[in-house]
């Protein structure tokens, strides 16, 4: 066995689902296959513990590093910071400059909080707009973390309300019952349900993804403002994922529609730890009538990391570029699955893009696809999450390879071989499952 399935392995005797993250996860891609761990990162190149060297043509940090892994300006400035100092009893100044680029970017906007992920962005978010609208009632739509507040959704009569939001057969177990009937979930574009919603219940705000596997249709987003702003209720637009992928800032400025409140992560420190909430000052002030704070989020290398991060992105238009990249890829998924007749359905933002195989096999041809991109230098699945170094030649490369394996699923699909006798390992996981 390899050293990285090797620590992995003994990973799980120790650490309660085997590592921190489930979409990090080995089962998630390729079960006892997957190289699990990294000894370096530089671009969009990850090298193993075996120190093999593979292009990452998949999910790129989950989407936290849009100028690759290892950005010189980003880590220079970090590194300066480091031999500076990182802690003191003093508060670090950056982070006043980056709560002014921030309120620059989204004019919309006058104060700003700092977290260090994008669940406690998302906790922070409701806190301060229950305590600014005062009722305790929320209704979302996408996917927001994993604090109590938003797994409650599924006490609610005993439904499994997170499958479309966040995965399917999910229990809250540690999240208190008496939550139950305080967050209510509605589809995207499903202005009528959310509507309803808000007519029944004591609703005091509304947390959704503006953008995640497809777009707003008939006025949507327009109609969910009015209703906020006509029934009083605070607005937040969850831009973790989304932010500085299309535009510079979040995707809301393509539809011309603004928030109470705005959280922005991943690629804001590209790698290092930073998210943001924004808002108006009326909503953004109630922070001061119930008690946030945390020790870390004063630490200064996440907002150095953050102000040239955003430096790169301003002068390069990095959105832009990643945009593209995102484009070029999809395209090439949708070339070839029409080659061969593989119908596929291809879902989000271009610069996170992702596909689903529609045939009954689709977890043992993901499996497949992991497994032969892996053995040709890829890490790469169903998804693809462009960086500013993915270039031409890896793409072009990348969709080769794909070609030839697209072309054996449609050899397994005529009856010609057979899948099962393809795979070196198990199927990989499609979502949660308990590994100890």
């Amino acid at each position: 066995m390899r050293k990285g399935q090797n620590l992995y392995k003994k990973a799980k005797s120790m650490i309660p689902g085997g590592n921190m993250l489930l979409s990090k996860r080995p089962e998630m891609f390729l079960p006892e296959n997957w190289p699990s761990y990294f000894s370096r990162s530089k671009g969009c190149k990850v090298w193993t513990l075996d120190d093999d060297e593979l292009i990452d043509m998949s999910i790129m940090g989950i989407g936290t590093n849009a100028l690759g892994y290892g950005n010189k300006e980003v880590d220079t400035a970090v590194s300066e910071i480091i031999f500076k100092g990182n802690m003191s009893t003093l508060n670090c100044p950056e982070e006043v400059y980056l709560a002014e680029e921030l309120i620059n970017i989204n004019e919309w906007a006058e104060m700003v909080r700092f977290a260090r992920t994008g669940g406690e962005a998302n906790a922070i978010s409701i806190r301060i707009a229950r305590a600014a609208s005062g009722k305790d009632g929320v209704a979302i739509c996408g996917y927001h973390g994993w604090h109590d507040w938003y797994l409650s959704v599924n006490h609610n009569d005993g439904k499994d309300n997170l499958s479309k939001h966040l995965l399917p057969g999910l229990q809250p177990l540690g999240v208190p019952k008496s939550l139950k009937g305080s967050v209510y979930p509605f589809e995207y574009n499903n202005f009528q349900e959310l509507e309803e919603i808000v007519n029944n219940n004591d609703i005091g705000v509304i947390k959704m993804e503006v953008v995640r596997n497809f777009g707003p249709e008939n006025n949507f987003l327009n109609k969910v403002r009015d209703l906020a702003t006509k029934k009083n209720i605070v607005l937040i637009f969850d831009e973790c994922t989304s932010g500085f992928r299309e535009t510079y800032g979040g995707i809301f400025k393509k539809y011309n529609i603004q928030p109470d409140m705005a959280m922005f992560g991943k690629t804001m420190g590209n790698g290092y730890a930073i998210t943001a909430v924004v808002g108006t000052r009326s909503v953004m002030e109630a922070a001061q009538k119930t008690f946030i704070s945390s020790t870390f989020w004063t630490e200064r290398i996440g907002p150095s990391a953050a102000l040239k991060t955003l430096e790169v992105m301003r002068r390069d238009k990095t959105w832009e570029i990643i945009t593209e990249k995102g484009l070029k890829v999809r395209n090439g998924w949708t070339r070839i699955s029409k080659k061969y007749n593989i119908p596929i359905t291809c879902s989000a933002i271009p610069a996170v893009s992702s596909y689903k195989i529609n045939l009954k096999n689709h977890l043992k041809y993901k499996t497949l696809i992991t497994q032969e991109l892996l053995k040709k230098g890829f890490l790469a699945s169903t998804h693809f999450y462009a960086c500013t170094e993915h270039k031409d030649e890896f793409i072009d490369s990348y969709l080769n390879e794909l070609d030839n394996i697209f072309n054996v699923i449609s050899k397994c699909e005529k009856g010609e071989t057979n899948i099962d006798s393809l795979l070196d390992g198990p199927v990989c996981h499609s979502g949660f499952m308990r590994l100890n």
